[in-house]
């Protein structure tokens, strides 16, 4: 890792990692928006950030969208369609949490913690989902443990989980439709890993589907992701409009996007699901969003 030193309009130094990543060298800009931003992408001129470990977060812009559905046909967890208002960028991680940033903040594999169903014992279940660059599937509970260690390693607090509303937007990426890229299911399998069954599939590398149109990989499919919220059937009846953070309390966590082998209903933007937060199975990971950026 190297380390470079730029001025931001406060005239406070930061030292920010220049991080390799595969063949390419990321440099930093001049007069970014945000100190530490590593380059320009896509048309929207969002900034990425690179933290020391290599991972990756990309802004997603201030703004408002309609949460849920107002399908007829939709499930009832997702309605009532509510406003919802965020104020902030927010700089979201383009991949979901690998096994190989899993074992550089909590020093192990994640498999080496006991899974909550017998899935991961199934004939080639191990082989085919124990890889560096496959998500790391967790409990929410152990999510937790690894943003909470993360913080401490990068000298910040910044690290968290996204909320649901946070996820969703991000998902949807400007989009009204069911899924970001338009009402056909058909082109599913451009974006996502899905359908897959439990004989023959398991979770696949990151990033190797094409990204929404706000740069985020496996939104869709590869892994569920925990997100902070409590679940609650009334909650969205109650939603504030500003920046909303969930049910106060509960007895279960949120879980978005559907997975490697979900069915068709968790692969959209509005389905949302619970599970305990001890739960560790072979299905649900983690992304993590990054707030600590000093602004010019």
């Amino acid at each position: 890792m190297i380390l470079a030193k730029k001025m931001v309009k406060n005239q406070r130094e930061i030292s920010v990692p220049i991080v390799l990543k595969g063949i390419g060298l990321f440099l930093f800009l001049s007069g970014s928006a945000y100190a530490g931003l590593t380059e320009s992408t896509l048309e929207n001129n969002q900034q990425i950030y690179v933290n020391s470990l290599g991972m990756r977060f990309i802004t997603i812009p201030a703004g408002q969208f309609l949460m849920g559905s107002s399908d007829a046909a939709a499930d009832s967890r997702e309605k009532p369609q509510h406003l919802v208002t965020f104020s902030d960028d927010l700089f979201m991680g383009q991949f979901e949490v690998t096994q190989a940033d899993w074992l550089a903040v909590m020093g192990e594999n994640p498999y080496v913690r006991d899974r909550s169903n017998p899935y991961y014992l199934l004939p080639g279940m191990a082989d085919r989902i124990t890889h560096p660059d496959h998500p790391a599937t967790v409990s929410w509970q152990d999510a937790i443990e690894f943003i909470e260690k993360l913080n401490k390693r990068e000298g910040t607090t910044g690290y968290r989980l996204p909320t649901e509303a946070e996820w969703e937007y991000a998902a949807r990426a400007g989009s009204t439709t069911r899924y970001f890229f338009g009402d056909d299911a058909s082109a599913l399998d451009n974006y996502a890993w899905h359908g897959e069954n439990f004989v023959t599939g398991g979770t696949h590398p990151v990033g190797t589907k094409k990204p929404n149109p706000w740069g985020l990989y496996d939104i869709y499919g590869n892994a569920w992701e925990w997100v902070s919220d409590y679940y609650s059937t009334g909650y969205y009846a109650q939603s504030p409009e500003h920046n909303p953070q969930g049910p106060d309390d509960g007895t279960k966590r949120v879980v978005r996007g559907g997975s490697w082998h979900s069915t068709a209903n968790g692969w959209h933007s509005a389905w949302r699901k619970p599970y305990p937060a001890d739960y560790r199975g072979i299905s649900i990971g983690f992304r993590v969003v990054y707030t600590d950026l000093p602004k010019p």
